[in-house]
Order: C-alpha cells, then sequence, then structure tokens
C-alpha cells in the first residue's frame, strides 16, 4: 500500500555571506596613502517557530588582514584613512577581529502586514544598511509593514542604532557623532559627540501609485529632540522608455537641536530643504539618466552618516552633500549590462558628476570644509555563470578638485584629487 504524502514546511534556513575586501586611497602628491584587506560576513540563522512567526539571528563579522597599520597618521595632517578605516571598528582601529550580534528578532506576518520586534536591517532614504563595507548599520527597535497591490504603509520605532563600521549598538543620542563631526557653524570643531540627548527615532512611509503610471512615496523621520524630516518623492513613467522623478526633502529642528548649549548642539539651524530632478530613458544600448539636486541657502542638508547613506538623485559613491547649504549637483549615469565571455557577464555603472559646493572656509555653509569637485565612478559587477554564489565587485573612483581651492592640504587629503579602488569578493549562500 502506497504511504501517505504529507507536506512539510521547512522550519529553519541557514544562511549568509562570506566578503573579503580590498581598498586603495592614492591621495594627492606627498600625503598619505592607504590600503586595507578585510575578510568576513554574516551569517544568519532563521527558524518558523510557528506558521506566521519567525525568529531570526544573525552575526556579523570583520577581522583586518594586517595589510597597513591604519592608526598611523598622514604626517602633513595629522589625520588617518577616511575609507580604509571603515572596513573595521573604526571607533577601536586596535581591535582586529569585530563581532556583531546586529540581527535578533521576532517576526510575525500575515497576507499583507507584518510585524518585527527586535534588532533587524531596515532600507528606507533616511536610515539604511549603506552596505558598502564589512558591517552595515543596523537598527534595534519595532517595524510595521503593509503591503499591498497599489498601496504600502511602514511605520517603525527605533531606541538603538549600530552605526555602519562599529561593533555595538548605541542609544539614539549615543550614535551621534560616532562618525567624523566636521566643523560647527562658527568655525569650530563640532563637539556634539556624546553631548546629544535623544531617547528614540520614528519612522513613518506611504507610498501611492495612481492611475496612469504615476507613483508618490512619503517619508518621515522624527528624531527626539534633534529633528524631522519630510522626505516626498514623485514618479512619472511617461512611456516604457522615458521615466521623470523628483524629490524633496524638508528639515526643522526638533526641541532643542539634540542640546541645550549652543556649542554642543548638533542641529544648529531653523530648517533646510534639499530639491532634486531627474530624467531617466531606458533603451537596448542601456540605461542613461541625468540628475540635479540643490541644496537652498538658507540651512546645510543634516544627515547623520552614522545612520546610513543619503538617497539623493545626485549621490555618487565615496562621497556625499551631507553638511552643505547652497549646494548644486548634476550627475549623469549610464547603466549597461553586457557578455564579456561565454561564462561571464558584466554590469557597470558609469557615473559623472560634478558638484558645485560653497565656500570651504565658510563653516555656516560648508560643514566639512569640501571645495568644489568633478567625481568620476565606475563601478562593475561581475556574475558569473559557473560560480553563481561568488559576485564580485570592482569599483574605481576619481575626484578632481574644481576652482580655486586653498594651498592648504585639509582642503584635499582623503577629498579631491585622488584616486580610490574597491575590490570585493562576495560568496552568498
Amino acid at each position: 500500500m502506497a504511504q501517505d504524502t504529507v507536506a512539510v514546511k521547512k522550519k529553519g534556513t541557514l544562511s549568509g555571506q562570506w566578503r573579503t575586501y580590498y581598498m586603495m586611497t592614492s591621495n594627492k602628491g606627498e600625503l598619505k596613502d592607504f590600503n586595507a584587506l578585510a575578510t568576513g560576513g554574516k551569517l544568519k540563522y532563521q527558524y518558523n517557530l510557528f506558521k506566521n512567526l519567525e525568529v531570526g539571528v544573525a552575526l556579523y563579522n570583520a577581522t583586518n588582514l594586517g595589510l597597513q597599520d591604519l592608526t598611523i597618521p598622514d604626517a602633513t595632517t595629522g589625520r588617518i584613512s577616511r575609507y580604509e578605516e571603515g572596513l573595521f571598528d573604526r571607533l577601536d582601529l586596535e581591535n582586529d577581529a569585530v563581532f556583531l550580534l546586529g540581527e535578533l528578532y521576532a517576526k510575525y506576518h500575515l497576507a499583507q502586514h507584518s510585524f518585527t520586534l527586535g534588532r533587524m536591517k531596515i532600507n528606507t532614504p533616511l536610515i539604511n544598511p549603506e552596505d558598502g563595507r564589512m558591517i552595515p548599520t543596523l537598527v534595534q527597535g519595532f517595524w510595521y509593514n503593509f503591503d499591498a497591490e497599489k498601496t504600502k504603509f511602514q511605520l517603525g520605532v527605533l531606541n538603538e542604532i549600530a552605526p555602519r563600521s562599529t561593533g555595538e549598538l548605541y542609544g539614539i543620542g549615543e550614535s551621534i557623532g560616532t562618525y567624523p563631526v566636521g566643523r560647527n557653524i562658527y568655525g569650530n570643531a563640532s563637539a556634539y559627540a556624546d553631548n546629544t540627548e535623544s531617547d528614540y527615532v520614528l519612522m513613518a512611509n506611504a507610498e501611492f501609485k495612481l492611475p496612469k503610471e504615476f507613483s508618490v512615496k512619503v517619508w518621515n523621520q522624527y528624531v527626539d529632540n534633534v529633528f524631522n524630516s519630510v522626505y516626498i518623492k514623485p514618479k512619472l513613467e511617461v512611456s516604457k522608455s522615458i521615466i521623470l522623478e523628483g524629490e524633496w526633502l524638508h528639515q526643522n529642528k526638533v526641541g532643542d537641536g539634540g542640546s541645550g548649549i549652543d556649542s554642543l548642539r548638533y542641529f544648529n539651524q531653523k530648517s533646510s530643504d534639499v530639491l532634486g530632478m531627474k530624467i531617466a530613458y531606458k533603451s537596448k544600448a542601456g540605461l542613461v539618466s541625468l540628475s540635479y539636486n540643490r541644496i537652498l541657502p538658507h540651512g546645510q542638508f543634516i544627515s547623520l552618516r552614522e545612520w546610513g547613506r543619503e538617497d539623493l538623485f545626485s549621490f555618487q559613491k565615496r562621497e556625499r552633500s551631507e553638511g552643505s547649504a547652497d549646494n548644486h549637483a548634476l550627475v549623469l549615469n549610464y547603466k549597461k549590462d553586457f557578455t564579456l565571455l561565454k561564462d561571464l557577464n558584466l554590469m557597470s555603472i558609469l557615473s559623472i558628476g560634478k558638484h558645485w559646493k560653497p565656500d570651504p572656509t565658510d563653516a555656516t555653509l560648508n560643514k566639512y570644509a569640501m571645495p568644489d569637485y568633478t567625481h568620476i565612478n565606475l563601478d562593475v559587477f561581475f556574475n558569473i555563470k559557473k560560480l553563481k554564489r561568488l559576485r564580485p565587485e570592482l569599483l574605481l573612483t576619481s575626484k578632481i578638485g574644481n576652482g580655486d581651492i586653498p594651498d592648504n592640504p585639509n582642503f584635499y587629503f582623503n577629498k579631491v584629487d585622488m584616486f580610490h579602488l574597491d575590490l570585493i569578493l562576495n560568496y552568498n549562500f
């Protein structure tokens, strides 16, 4: 007699990524060059406790293979690397092996709803993994998601954040200032690190797809006692080939901006506004887009580098517009998929940007003293058919200083007139 067959749902899933990352920066003239090599990755286990209840845990690691001692600064400026330190624990570069229990959560899901509690990875325009090093940005709190065909809602409250390239989670106020702090509006070194009072972050999102191929995304980020950001992004599909998009990001101070003492305040202005537009054209030759962003003069665009990369149209890997006011950026992107060999496909993204910055000596408009520059990126992703789990990536970056830059090495070091290379081997399982 044939036995009855019973379908059994898989209870547990083990997954992860092994990543080996080489990074190199060549600075101008006698300024110091940097090299770093890291290995590590993520190991994750998900278990279906009940039909609609999943629990998950993920351990992250970054190990320094000792290519260069990154604690030794440049002799001229007295500063260390800007990019290479991010492969490790940038708050303790002598720690050669970083381990972080970055995910530990319970997730309850229904047909269109999900509820997640614990440590997790989220991806939003305002807080995201910025997964361009070894350990991404991770968060702790509660997250709700509703996903229907033409409507999407998300709501979250966060009480701790593990900034990218660190080995632990911090309270909201504690996390602000774990990255370089730049200058305050008076021209002095900012002192908000360890002096910012904030207990939680509230996130909300609504996305609507309307008739005639029009959609809009709205995000709101409320940082207790610091600032609030509203981000609106409309999109119109003019045809199968042409897409138009716009964006507006408005920020305003909440409470006392992080501290009741003016010299210790993180958000030390009333408000800021960023406007953007983008046109994209898709054809058999690839996808080409032209983007423009304008940060208005009345306030610096302030976005925590500790919490993710900025999701602006003009964003290019290895630089940001954050910390600037009265800023213009124009970026051309060209994305192309092609076959190099029989078993090797490539996806390449060529990005060329021109960034007009305010005077780098003006601390009220330029927090990080960044001069005008031209930014060129070539990002190549390799798809090897016989090694489907292996996904190498090569990033080549050149930033060229433009205009009349003061004769001071601090305006060049790790900023402009530099070349940068990343070679990343990702093995996903």
